[in-house]
């Protein structure tokens, strides 16, 4: 009898000290995470069905911030592509998730070509990651297009996400200067999106306009010379 008393004693603690709604809360996080992931799996799989991409990558939500980022990268060493929520909060459709994911599988996939089952590749992206972040950005705007996505989602995408440096770094390339570069691939290779812009009137392509017209400048001089030299943005 004590011991059935005692327990009854719990289990009424339990519930004082944790109410339902608390078990509600957590569930709609469970539920909320679970659709975020679905999300992921969907753009992230036709991306990769798409280009035809015969290589294994995954997807993961971690609602971490960005501040809390202290896992070690997988991209390269496990081609796990993993959306944390300090990312995830900046897009607003799937073309800029499509962005985000299109620029990452690029890493990963670039990671499994070449000698020791792509540790050298892996090896050669982190030892120029400057040089190779306009590689993969333009690879990512061919995968988008592949993939039924809009290229200028990546625009808007970096451009109210990714902070402005002063210089560039010995391993980045300031944002002006990546967006500046989409933007001239997109111009050259994709102009339909250009032409019927339905993201012309977006505030963050807006704003892209409003901050780039001394590098758009520059690539209307370039068009009009008829010029192959590559432009400084900066």
């Amino acid at each position: 009898m004590f011991k059935r008393l005692g327990l009854f004693i719990f289990i009424t603690a339990v519930f004082i000290l944790c109410p339902l709604n608390s078990f509600a809360i957590e569930d709609d996080d469970i539920q909320k995470e679970s659709e975020i992931q679905k999300r992921l799996n969907t753009v992230g799989v036709n991306i990769l069905n798409s280009n035809k991409i015969d290589k294994r990558i995954i997807f993961a939500y971690d609602n971490t911030e960005a501040e809390k980022k202290l896992k070690l990268d997988k991209t390269l060493v496990n081609r796990q592509i993993t959306v944390y929520g300090y990312d995830y909060k900046f897009m607003e459709d799937d073309n800029e998730l499509a962005a985000f994911l299109s620029r990452r599988i690029a890493e990963a996939y670039r990671s499994y070509s070449g000698a020791f089952n792509g540790r050298l590749s892996s090896l050669k992206i982190k030892a120029a990651p400057k040089k190779y972040q306009i590689v993969f950005d333009k690879i990512a705007v061919d995968y988008m297009v592949k993939a039924g996505y809009n290229p200028v989602a990546m625009i808007t995408y970096i451009n109210k996400s990714k902070m402005q440096k002063r210089t560039n770094s010995i391993t980045q390339n300031l944002t002006s200067k990546r967006l500046a570069v989409i933007y001239e691939y997109i111009f050259t290779k994709y102009p339909y999106y250009l032409k019927n812009n339905e993201y012309f009137f977006n505030v963050n392509y807006q704003n892209f306009l409003l901050t780039s017209q001394n590098n758009r400048k520059m690539l209307e001089e370039k068009i009009k010379s008829g010029s192959k030299e590559e432009l400084k943005y900066e």
